[in-house]
Formats: C-alpha cells, structure tokens, sequence
C-alpha cells in the first residue's frame, strides 16, 4: 500500500513538473509586441515604448548620410499632417549600413533639426541587425508582416507600421517613400480605429 501512494506521488511530482516546465517554455518563447520595450531617447533619456500605446507608430531606421536621407522631409511632413489625429514617427539612428550614421547623438539631433526641420521623437543609435539587433528591433523583424514580410532589415529607412492595438500591421522597403500611397492608405486605415 505505501508503496503505491509513493508511486502514485512521484507520479504527480513528474506530471506537475513537466507542466510548468512547459508553461515556462512557453512564456519563454512568446512574442513581444514591439510597445513591450523600453528604449533611450536621443538625449540618453529612459523611454518606455507603452506611451505610445493607443498610437499609430511608424518606427524607422535612419541614416544622416545616405541616399535615402532625404525621406526625413517625408517624414516630418507626415508628423505635420498626422500627429494630433494619434500618428508617432519614431526615428531609431542606425550605422550599420556603410557607417552611413557615424555621428554622436548631439550631431544627429542637429542634423535633423536644421536640415529637415524634425520634431518627431528621435531615439538612440542603435544596431538592427545582425547578432547586436536591439531586442525591438530583433521583434520587429521576426513578424510576418506585409508587404515585405520576416526577415533581416535590408537597408536604412525600412518602415514598421504599428496600429492602435499595438499590432505591426506593415512592413516597407526602404524605397518605399513615406508618402507613398500605400504607406499612407495603411496608416489612414489605422488611425480612422478608435
């Protein structure tokens, strides 16, 4: 009989052990949503990313020495337009492409802010692809997202567009030009949700 209750013990022990192995596997592998993360300004300061929750984010990676530098205009004219009806651009400085972004952050912010006027939020350098990819990015990246879909960032100003439910619902190309029309019927679809 004694031998039995402590079969029958082990028993439990191994299936309640397997299980919150598998629960904690789980929780290991889940997906963070790319407002989960916390990231620095570009003046060094904390930012957590769930402020902008309720949004439409269009986070990009940029670049003040590259040929597609001049989309910054784009961008900020799409913050002009957009910004009180709930659009955030989010602009994540990145040098892995032909070291095309080698300034410090002092020289970036005053790069934007005289050549192109930006006043959207500006983040820290930070790496997008490769081993080093911030965990953001490393997130945005690992979606499935149209129309460009899963995969590595191929070049500065690739596009992430995030919806009011903190959902990415699109990825563009580099080339993709912010005030394509494609870029622009997603992210007015987004913001007409409430």
């Amino acid at each position: 009989m004694f031998k039995h209750a402590l079969l029958l013990l082990m028993a439990v022990v191994v299936v309640t052990g397997c299980a919150a192995s598998n629960a904690t596997q789980k929780e290991s592998t889940k997906v963070s949503k790319p407002l989960s993360f916390t990231v620095k300004s570009l003046d060094g300061k904390e930012v957590d990313l769930s402020k902008y929750q309720g949004k439409v984010v269009l986070f990009v990676n940029v670049a003040s020495k590259c040929g597609l530098t001049p989309q910054y205009e784009q961008l900020q004219a799409l913050h002009d337009k957009y910004a009180e009806k709930g659009l955030a651009i989010l602009g994540f400085p990145c040098n892995q492409f032909i070291w095309q972004e080698p300034g410090t952050a002092k020289q970036i912010e005053s790069f934007c802010r005289v050549n192109y006027g930006v006043k959207f939020d500006m983040f820290a350098k930070v790496e997008v692809k490769g081993d080093g990819a911030c965990d953001l990015y490393k997130t945005l990246t690992a979606l499935d997202t149209k129309p460009v879909g899963p995969g590595k960032i191929s070049w500065n100003f690739e596009k992430f567009v995030v919806g009011r439910d903190g959902e990415v619902v699109a990825r563009f190309s580099p080339r993709t030009k912010p005030d394509d029309p494609e870029v622009l019927k997603v992210i007015e679809a987004e913001l007409a949700k409430t």
